[in-house]
Parts: C-alpha cells; sequence; structure tokens
C-alpha cells in the first residue's frame, strides 16, 4: 500500500525522519512511501544493475545503485536504478562512496509496479531530466513496454523484442533489446 502524508513538512524535515521499508520519497511537500517491490521488479532491477555494472564497472566508467536515495532539486527521491558517471560519485573524507548522495543520477530507471501510478513516477524521471540526468526509462513489465526519455525531446515507446534501448553515451558498449530486458522474467 503506498502511503503519503496529509501535513506538508519540509524537506529538511524529511531528511530527519528514519528511513522506511520500503522506502518514502519527498515530493512537493508530501511524504510518498514506495510499493513493496514484487518478483518482477526484484529480478528487473537485479538484472539491470548487474549487467550495467559488469559493463561500467571494471572501466571505472559508471556505477549501478539500486533504491539509492538522491536529494536535489527540493524533492528526495530513490530511484529503482541509480547510474552515476565515475567522476559524479559523492565520496566521503576516506574517499570511500558516499552515504549521502546529493545530486541527480546521470541515468534513472524506473520500474512500475502494479499499484504505482504511472504519472508519480514520470514526475520522478522528468525531475531527474530537468536537474542534468541523461537519461530515463520507465519500464513497464505489465505490457512489457520502456519508454525511453531523452533530455528535451519526446519520449519514445519501445515495445518490440528486437528494439534496441538507448542508453548514455557514459555507457555505450552496454547493449540490451526488449527481448533480452523482459526475457529476465523466464525461469
Amino acid at each position: 500500500m503506498v502511503k503519503s502524508s496529509t501535513k506538508p513538512v519540509t524537506l529538511e524535515e524529511f531528511l530527519k525522519l528514519p528511513e522506511a521499508k520500503p522506502s518514502s520519497e519527498y515530493i512537493n511537500g508530501q511524504i510518498i512511501q514506495k510499493p513493496m517491490p514484487q518478483g518482477k521488479h526484484s529480478i528487473l532491477q537485479g538484472e539491470l544493475v548487474s549487467n550495467i555494472n559488469s559493463v561500467a564497472k571494471p572501466q571505472r566508467i559508471a556505477l549501478t545503485f539500486p533504491e539509492l536515495r538522491c536529494t536535489f532539486g527540493g524533492r528526495s527521491i530513490v530511484p529503482d536504478v541509480a547510474v552515476f558517471a565515475w567522476e559524479r560519485i559523492p565520496t566521503d573524507e576516506r574517499g570511500d562512496v558516499a552515504n549521502v548522495f546529493k545530486t541527480h543520477p546521470d541515468w534513472t530507471i524506473e520500474i512500475l509496479s502494479p499499484e504505482q501510478s504511472q504519472t508519480k513516477v514520470t514526475g520522478n524521471i522528468l525531475h531527474c531530466l530537468k536537474h542534468g540526468s541523461r537519461l530515463g526509462w520507465l519500464i513497464d513489465p505489465g505490457d512489457r513496454s520502456v519508454l525511453v526519455y531523452p533530455p528535451k525531446q519526446q519520449p519514445e515507446l519501445l515495445q518490440e523484442e528486437q528494439e534496441i534501448l538507448p542508453v548514455p553515451d557514459l555507457v555505450s558498449d552496454f547493449q540490451l533489446t526488449v527481448g533480452q530486458l523482459f526475457g529476465w522474467l523466464k525461469l
């Protein structure tokens, strides 16, 4: 069940709250809890993180994070998959990956859950693009489609198995078709 708060809170108040399971997001003064990931969502998320990292991480081009809180532009969101260019990954004083990311991902990927609002999820993708993300994907396992959101361009709907999904330049070696993406759902 997705819950939202009725009383507006500030971003600062929201960030002081303990983390919820599943994660909550801060959007337009409201706290909105994401739905609990289900089977298809979990498989797609895990495979995307693993496969993108297998191409980008060894070359230190980018790093892919599942369910990472990103706070920027007055929102605090948790994309299902967030990809950051290597040089943009926040670090702490020891040079380790930071716990807090106060910036947009370079590539944001959302996987629609059955009870999730497509409009809300699209709003998060558009927020990322407005603040510098290079690409957004909205994956709908229910109808096996992917809406691709390039910055400052019209979205593109991909549904045919042979269609190659566009990726940002930073991971140009990563190639995936619609058929391969949804093929991960088969046992």
